[in-house]
């Protein structure tokens, strides 16, 4: 089973050699490691050649934003399992995608996430904190639930049948995308409960209230297109219930 991974970067180069790392460290070698990048000006170009026999295939050149990117990944990738690993992000051990690959494989399912931590920029051993998953429940969509999207992996096949993931939903598209999946169309999910990626601290929709205004109305429109009752309050619900998906670390 080969699995595509998508990495999406620009002007990545303080960051993107942890990325890549962590996928050339893992112990499962049927890997795909796509690089589409916005045609970065910084040192990022010179740290994908240098990786250039660890990355199947890489692309530079101007897109419409960070998930036209990943489409145009999508559409590189040959993999039967696609997933999406952020430049700045690590996958969290060197099992990960055995342990991924073996879940789908003995689960039957669709689509396999995990857990994830979120690490100090600068210390990625120190972790602040862990998005902990549960197992999959669809009717959970309906309380503003959502896995954590950097640690899901979904079969390519069904990416062919049910669509790209759409870019004017903004920071949104993420959660539109995997509510199309696992709501909407009702494909099966499975929960791995380990560890998958590592995150650095930080989030496009987060950054001021105007933007986490603007990410909860993409959030709505993403939840009255995909059929989830009461979009409205569970829209201001979405971010309320992420206190319980999130876990201090002592």
């Amino acid at each position: 089973m080969k699995v595509s991974i998508i990495t999406v970067t620009y002007n990545s180069g303080k960051y993107l050699e942890d990325c890549i790392e962590s996928v050339v460290k893992q112990r499962y070698k049927n890997i795909e490691h796509i690089i589409v990048d916005g045609k970065s000006n910084d040192n990022t170009l010179a740290i994908i050649k240098k990786y250039e026999s660890h990355i199947s295939k890489w692309i530079s050149e101007t897109d419409k934003g960070m998930y036209d990117a990943i489409n145009k990944g999508i559409v590189m990738a040959t993999g039967d399992i696609i997933g999406i690993l952020n430049s700045d992000d690590m996958l969290d051990t060197d099992d990960v995608i055995s342990s991924i690959v073996k879940a789908f494989e003995e689960q039957q399912t669709d689509a396999v996430y995990g857990d994830l931590e979120y690490v100090d920029a600068k210390d990625t051993n120190k972790v602040l904190r862990i998005w902990k998953g549960r197992p999959y429940k669809r009717y959970r969509f309906r309380y503003g639930w959502m896995p954590a999207h950097p640690t899901f992996y979904i079969k390519r096949s069904l990416i062919e049948k049910f669509g790209f993931y759409q870019n004017h939903y903004y920071t949104a598209a993420d959660y539109e995308f995997m509510a199309r999946y696992l709501y909407f169309n009702k494909i099966s999910a499975y929960h791995l409960p380990m560890l998958v990626v590592k995150m650095r601290m930080g989030g496009q929709s987060n950054k001021n209230m105007r933007q986490r205004l603007r990410a909860n109305r993409s959030d709505y429109l993403a939840m009255k297109k995909n059929k989830i009752p009461f979009a409205f309050f569970v829209s201001i619900l979405k971010p309320l219930i992420k206190l319980h998906q999130f876990y201090q670390k002592k």
